[in-house]
């Protein structure tokens, strides 16, 4: 039964490679110091035979197909297309992920170089004109000559891109960058991560959608792993501006309402043209409530401006594409919990540039968000609400009614 098995479910590492490599690592002066580091073998075989085990659980379309069925046959190529179909499912999955954990990393780097622009005089009002400004030429300028058809929308959706950028994507932009300001960006960041919990809310209230209990215990994990990766603990929240940490949960508020906007319109659009829109409507949101261009004609020095481009195309441009990217595959719901790894980004970042140490609580948080992504990640079901999915079918449909006209 584990060959027939192994047959629709191979694994990426048999256990046979597990003892090779690992057998390889024996000769190592520092296995051979520290012995008790190769119960780490054991527990690679246990998260071995779990992944094995979640992969069967969550098919049982294909276990059907692996036994006999009625009449003692079995439809091989019936169990190969269910196969094909999973495999394709969680590798879309994965992408999500990943483009989501990209976009945290990005954003991680960010954050201190604002901090940074800051000190230098920057108000937050001027950078927020800069990067959106910068951001969306940038994007313009490629996706014209790469992908014209990226920036095709019809007129009727204009409104919706004013209010997603106009409205949703400005507002992320301005009060984040507001409450890093008048607090520590430990604190803002943590009260922005609160997004998650703004977004199961509509999803519950609004949507109508069941709250499944994966996603309930990966969003608890994140929240307060965040809490100890950010040092909460050490943070007098009640002495702060208050006017900072009302911005900061206007911002967890403001991040919510961007993804869930987002994901509606890639119900119809690829996430590229939703992201330059949104970009491009903020751009002139914050072109209109400011002067025109006036941050670009302040004396900054060349220092400045480079870190001002960093913030643009690093913490602006990369990582809402990236992100929008994961809410494509994924949803917003499970996103933007995956995007709590920001903290986790900036710890690292700091500890291989700065030299900067992690206490053990803030070890213990980064571990437990960690854990809860990859448990949301294993324990994920087939989505059909998934926007791509959604582009998918309405694009099939329309081309099945184009053929259907093109008969007659």
């Amino acid at each position: 039964m584990y060959k027939q098995a192994q047959q629709f479910f191979p694994l990426k590492y048999q256990l046979s490679d597990v003892n090779k490599y690992f057998s390889k690592l024996h000769n190592y002066q520092y296995f051979r110091k520290f012995q008790f580091f190769l119960d780490v073998k054991l527990l690679l075989i246990l998260l071995h035979l779990m992944v094995f085990y979640q992969q069967i659980k969550s098919s049982s379309f294909a276990l059907k197909r692996i036994f006999p069925l009625e009449g003692g046959t079995t439809r091989m190529s019936n169990s190969f297309s269910g196969y094909k179909v999973l495999m394709e499912n969680r590798s879309s999955s994965w992408k999500g992920y990943v483009f989501v954990g990209l976009a945290a990393l990005c954003w991680a780097s960010s954050g201190t170089a604002a901090k940074f622009l800051f000190q230098s005089g920057v108000t937050s009002l001027e950078l927020v004109q800069l990067r959106i400004t910068l951001a969306s030429t940038i994007l313009l300028v490629w996706l014209g000559g790469r992908q014209p058809k990226r920036l095709k929308i019809v007129r009727q959706d204009i409104l919706y891109f004013f209010i997603l950028g106009g409205g949703a994507m400005a507002s992320v932009q301005f009060t984040y960058l507001f409450a890093i300001s008048k607090i520590h960006v430990a604190a803002a960041i943590l009260l922005q991560y609160l997004a998650p919990v703004f977004i199961v809310l509509h999803a519950v209230i609004v949507a109508r959608e069941t709250l499944r209990r994966s996603t309930l215990l990966a969003m608890i994990g994140t929240l307060l792993g965040c809490y100890l990766v950010v040092g909460a603990y050490n943070l007098d929240l009640l002495r702060m501006n208050r006017l900072g940490i009302l911005t900061g949960v206007l911002a967890g508020v403001s991040f919510a309402w961007y993804s869930l906007q987002g994901e509606y319109g890639m119900r119809r659009y690829h996430p590229r043209t939703v992201h330059f829109y949104s970009l491009a409507f903020a751009a002139v949101t914050w072109n209109i409530l400011q002067a025109p261009l006036a941050a670009f004609f302040h004396p900054y020095s060349l220092t400045t401006w480079c870190w001002i481009l960093y913030v643009a195309i690093v913490g602006t441009l990369f990582p809402f594409g990236l992100y929008f990217e994961g809410v494509n595959l994924i949803r917003s719901t499970r996103a933007s919990i995956a995007a709590t790894l920001e903290p986790i980004g900036a710890g690292i970042l700091a500890y291989l540039f700065l030299h900067e140490y992690m206490a053990w609580l803030q070890i213990l948080g980064g571990i437990l968000v960690i854990a809860a992504v990859i448990y949301l990640q294993l324990t994920q079901e087939h989505d059909e609400q998934a926007p791509n999915l959604l582009r998918e079918k309405a694009n099939a449909r329309s081309q099945g009614e184009s053929n259907q006209r093109n008969c007659l």
